[in-house]
């Protein structure tokens, strides 16, 4: 086989020198044959092997068949139907050099979104190890980040959350709709249970996403599974965060990543964007101007629960305990909790108010509680047993009773 160098030669000596084949072929010493394909050829010369025949090239017609009729049919299927006793692997590739022939074009074109008009959601679960408390840290896994992105604008918010539980997204959801100062028409996420899932083609949604996006005036949308391009600006966005904004950061509490993540954002939405020619902060005016407003009232957020208070005085919330003010025992109180505070109420009036607890399984108690838990045992223990009767102590009951009983009043015996 001739070599790249030699090919390359003869094309010098033909074009640069003017030689003729014959003397090319004498000073190469090679034959003129192999000097005109050299000539005649536009590219360098290649080794390529023959091709062999594979095993799947005599069922091929049947897998043709098969995806003609049914174009998603899975390879698995499609071995059983042909009857397949070899290797899946080599059956698998050529369905799938075979299987575009037969399914419609599914190209991915650019989307433009008009402002006001949609923000992506998402959950970002960013690789750290947090301190939360008590000696606890949390991991990647029970670490959410709720990041929103709005098409038009660019607008990047996010907040880490306690959990991904109902209560707590909903609350992160409302609190970054509350910083932008809007709420957008249509709000996209993924598959999240909190919010919904898609089945079927149709978005069906938790009666908590109802109640949510009916105080908002909004639509919510659930992307279909493996379609990244449905949201693929909140992807993007996740990306940047885990590569921008975590490298190099140290955390030591919840709300100092928080506080960090808030300080980096500002920066953020203040760089200029190539894809839109200007900065997100440019364009984050129009876009909140299109949008809903927010609703008059807010929408009914984190934990709300309602109990009789036990005899201990502590309430629980997410695996920890909360004092309450032991007056109020076994009386009913209304427990709420936001991202930030637990608060209990009775008959409007506020009894107990404690940071959130990220850790688990704790108890936290008001120093002011205690103390008056201790003074109420006392002054009990005091009063109690001049209250108590003495249990051989018999009652004497009044003659006249008995007359009264018998309705012997007035008469003499």
């Amino acid at each position: 086989m001739l070599s790249v160098e030699d090919w390359a030669e003869i094309r010098r000596l033909h074009r640069a020198e003017q030689m003729p084949v014959k003397a090319i072929a004498r000073v190469m010493g090679c034959s003129k044959n192999t000097v005109k394909r050299a000539l005649a050829t536009d590219g360098p010369p290649r080794y390529e092997r023959m091709p062999r025949g594979s095993i799947v090239d005599g069922v091929e017609p049947r897998i043709r068949e098969l995806l003609a009729a049914w174009p998603t049919m899975p390879a698995t299927v499609i071995a059983e139907r042909i009857g397949w006793t070899r290797g899946l692997t080599v059956l698998k590739d050529r369905v799938r050099e075979l299987r575009p022939a037969y399914l419609p074009p599914d190209p991915a074109s650019r989307t433009a979104y008009a402002a006001g008009e949609v923000a992506q959601c998402d959950l970002w679960f960013p690789a750290i190890t947090l301190p939360v408390g008590f000696g606890q840290v949390r991991t990647a896994t029970r670490l959410p980040v709720l990041v929103m992105v709005t098409g038009y604008a660019r607008w990047l918010a996010a907040r880490l959350i306690p959990s991904r539980v109902a209560e707590d997204l909903f609350a992160g959801w409302w609190s970054l709709l509350a910083q932008l100062g809007a709420v957008p028409r249509v709000l996209v996420w993924d598959g999240e249970g909190a919010v919904g899932q898609r089945r079927r083609r149709q978005t069906v949604l938790t009666e908590q996403t109802h109640a949510f996006r009916g105080v908002l005036g909004a639509k919510v949308v659930i992307c279909d599974p493996g379609d990244p391009e449905a949201k693929g600006l909140v992807e993007r966005a996740n990306g940047y965060l885990e590569t921008s904004f975590l490298p190099g950061r140290t955390f030591t509490s919840p709300a100092d990543f928080n506080a960090q993540l808030g300080d980096w954002l500002m920066l953020v939405n203040q760089r200029h964007r190539r894809a839109l020619g200007c900065a997100p902060a440019d364009r984050i005016d129009a876009d909140r101007a299109a949008m809903l407003r927010l609703p008059p009232v807010a929408p009914v957020t984190g934990w709300h629960s309602s109990l009789r208070l036990p005899r201990d005085h502590y309430i629980r919330l997410d695996s920890n305990d909360y004092s309450v003010h032991p007056a109020v025992v076994g009386r009913r109180v209304e427990v709420t909790a936001d991202l930030e505070r637990v608060r209990v109420w009775c008959e409007g009036r506020l009894v107990a108010d404690h940071g959130r607890c990220w850790a688990r399984h704790q108890t936290l108690s008001n120093l002011a509680h205690l103390q008056a838990a201790a003074q109420l045992r006392h002054d009990r223990a005091a009063v109690g047993p001049a209250g108590r009767r003495d249990p051989d102590e018999v009652q004497l009951r009044c003659l006249a009773d008995y007359d009264a009983a018998f309705g012997l009043d007035g008469e003499v015996a």
